[in-house]
């Protein structure tokens, strides 16, 4: 049900789906008795778009999401495995097309074939099945095999978890499948703006992991005045997250998380 409700409520609600909508139903609501609304949301939802599209509110959003971990600390020494969460790969598409077909987060793959190149005898995991609620039985971790086999990882080091939809399942899933050790060091590969959710769902799974974050939309705080040339790509940016807040809400009120904003372990 969290699954279902997270696929449709949850698109419903991403600002440029959400002004849409607002545009539309002011629109229908010019034609009735209640024009004055109508009016009222249709210059809203312009308005609001424009500071979406036009203003640096993207970089405000996701800046603190990718603040809150530090890149990895190669100091304390070769880590055991190395996790590589979903996302880079359009399963359905890569179906069709019948090759691997990147569409974000590219990062994350080249971030894989670089760790197991670096750490030959840690044990590399990608998790990730299709996140569609309508798709094929497609499954993103059979393409990322192609593809990182592409990149030079032989088959045989790559352990495979392609039943997941979604970022609680890969936890889950993950732990299950690897069965980690308590002395035990893996790696976690997501995007820097995903990380709080994914280390806060592997520490409720009882998975610990140590960060490694790639994949940044902003160069660092002095971003936070300064928005993208294109006011596609600030919306773009925009609806990442905001999807990512609201996933990270959804979870600690559901207690899938122990916080709302996971940080660092504190030592």
């Amino acid at each position: 049900m969290f699954f279902v409700l997270s696929k449709t409520i949850g698109i419903a609600v991403m600002p440029v789906n959400l002004l849409i909508e607002l545009g539309i139903l002011g629109t229908l609501l010019l034609l009735t008795r209640f024009a004055r609304l109508g009016r009222a949301l249709i210059v809203f939802a312009i308005l609001l778009l424009a500071v979406c599209g036009l203003t640096p509110l993207c970089n405000v959003l996701i800046y603190p999401l990718e603040a809150r971990f530090p890149a990895w600390d190669a100091s304390q020494g070769a880590p055991d495995g190395v996790i590589v969460l979903g996302g880079p790969i359009d399963s359905d598409v890569s179906a069709a097309r019948q090759t691997p077909v990147v569409r974000n987060a590219a990062d994350r793959m080249f971030a894989a074939a670089e760790l197991a190149r670096r750490f030959p005898n840690a044990r590399l995991v990608f998790t990730g099945g299709s996140p569609n609620l309508l798709s094929a039985d497609a499954k993103e971790a059979d393409y990322a095999v192609e593809l990182l086999e592409g990149l030079g990882i032989a088959r045989e080091r790559m352990i495979i978890e392609r039943l997941s939809r979604n970022t609680y399942e890969n936890a889950e899933f993950t732990k299950a499948m690897v069965h980690p050790k308590p002395d035990e060091r893996w790696l976690l590969v997501t995007s820097a703006y995903h990380m709080p959710r994914s280390v806060g769902l592997f520490r409720r799974a009882g998975f610990t992991v140590e960060p490694y974050p790639v994949d940044w939309r902003t160069g660092g705080a002095s971003d936070l005045m300064s928005p993208n040339s294109l006011a596609s790509e600030n919306l773009k940016q925009t609806d990442i997250a905001v999807r990512e807040w609201l996933g990270l809400l959804a979870y600690r009120l559901t207690g899938r998380i122990d916080e709302l904003l996971p940080g660092p372990a504190k030592h």
